[in-house]
């Protein structure tokens, strides 16, 4: 059926939502876009006329696509280089979502995004759409063709699963400047027992290049592990200048609502670390460094005000 300008415009108007959806259900920015150019074309070959509501059809179509990607991407990550991260969002991007209420902010933050990895896809669904977006359970049984009992069920167990990895209080974004502050300083110093102080007993470092970039295929575990080789990423070489197409600018900012180191090079995202701080310490360092992960955090760098970099590395 052809679509009317009034069609569009309803898509338009829910479509950001729907990105902010699939963002959370995938971790990538790239397929989240991919299930919503799908789901709009469904909704161009329906006839919109007979949907009573707009927002609940489109909806349930995108987690369905959503649903069958997650499924599929399960087994893509066993055959992928290394470990697998999600694609960063810098500070601003529309595709974040809402960001009012605690539990929304930490929904999207990448030690969630991480965790909600290890969740089922019906958990992953029900979790995502009751904590970030508040849809009733009744709302999501109809999206997942379950009961509303079941629903509960499945959210209460997947709250569970994430709260389980969740143990350590937040601190306030001041603190976390300066503990951020602190890192830096340590980690150019040269010497590991300053950052053994600002990290917790068990912390871990885990990098994605992707098979891109060089990065090591399992994560770093405890703080003295971790410490070293923070110790040796900070370290100036030449061999590391030519690797990375420079020296890399590193600016203090923000990726998926947390503390984030960006590094940069002459306006080319390279990396982001992400920093989970924690009233403990710095409980784990996620450094994406896969290229094609790096895409939309170059655009979104380019389109803001950055300021000056803390310091240049390497």
């Amino acid at each position: 059926m052809a679509v009317t300008m009034n069609d569009m415009d309803r898509f338009e108007a829910f479509m950001p939502r729907l990105e902010a959806i699939a963002y959370r259900l995938l971790g990538s920015a790239s397929d989240a876009e991919d299930a919503v150019q799908d789901t709009y074309l469904r909704w161009q070959a329906a006839d919109t006329d007979r949907i009573e509501v707009p927002e609940a059809w489109l909806t349930k179509v995108l987690t369905n696509l959503c649903l069958n990607q997650l499924t599929s991407a399960r087994a893509r990550r066993e055959t992928y280089v290394g470990q697998w991260l999600p694609e960063p969002l810098l500070a601003g991007d529309p595709m974040l979502g809402p960001a009012d209420t605690a539990e929304q902010r930490e929904s999207v933050s990448y030690a969630v995004l991480a965790l909600m990895e290890r969740l089922s896809p019906n958990e992953r669904v029900v979790y995502v759409l009751r904590e970030a977006f508040d849809y009733p359970h009744r709302k999501i049984a109809e999206i997942l063709d379950i009961t509303e009992s079941a629903a509960q069920q499945i959210f209460h167990r997947a709250k569970k699963h994430v709260a389980a990895g969740r143990a350590r209080t937040e601190i306030d974004a001041a603190a976390a400047r300066r503990i951020i502050e602190e890192f830096l300083s340590a980690a150019t110093s040269g010497r590991t027992e300053p950052l053994v102080r600002l990290l917790t007993e068990d912390a871990v470092s885990i990098g994605d290049g992707g098979g891109k970039v060089p990065a090591r295929a399992k994560a770093f575990e405890g703080a003295l592990a971790v410490a070293t080789f923070l110790r040796g990423l900070f370290k100036p070489s030449t061999a590391k200048r030519a690797l990375a197409g420079g020296s890399p600018e590193v600016h203090l900012s923000s990726a998926n609502n947390a503390p984030a180191l960006v590094l940069v090079i002459d306006g080319r995202v390279i990396g982001v670390m992400c920093l989970e701080i924690t009233a403990d310490g710095i409980a784990a360092v996620r450094n994406q460094i896969n290229p094609d992960k790096l895409e939309r955090a170059t655009r979104r760098w380019a389109a803001t005000d950055h300021g000056e970099p803390l310091l240049h590395v390497f």
